[in-house]
């Protein structure tokens, strides 16, 4: 995704429509020096691949659920909860009932290549 300083609108299901880049569940959609954004997706029955990020992240849920584990916690997740994790916690997204659909943006822009993102 290149970068931009241009106004930008999205629709989540043009999103979906749009195809993952790199990461085989993550998709970038936005990019400027202060964050990044994108769409992650992973299907019920299917294990979080992430690993920490040297950024601060915040994640939507917008569709499915799971639990999520972060650091030494767990809580469960579904539509319309708001996450926040800081740069290098260990967390993912486990027991993954109902395909899961998540905005992520990142602050600052995601430092890393699109294949280990998310």
């Amino acid at each position: 995704m290149p970068e931009t300083d241009r106004f930008a609108a999205f629709t989540w299901d043009g999103l979906a429509r749009s195809g993952s880049t790199g990461a085989p569940h993550y998709h970038e959609f936005l990019r400027v020096p202060a964050l990044s954004a994108g769409r992650y997706h992973l299907p019920a029955g299917s294990t979080d691949p992430q690993q920490p990020h040297r950024e601060d992240e915040v994640y939507y849920v917008v569709r499915g659920r799971s639990r999520f584990v972060a650091g030494d916690e767990t809580i469960e997740v579904g539509p319309g909860a708001v996450l926040y994790v800081p740069k290098e916690l260990p967390h993912r997204f486990v027991d993954i009932r109902e395909d899961l659909e998540i905005l992520v943006l990142f602050a600052p822009a995601e430092t890393r290549g699109p294949s280990d993102a998310c």
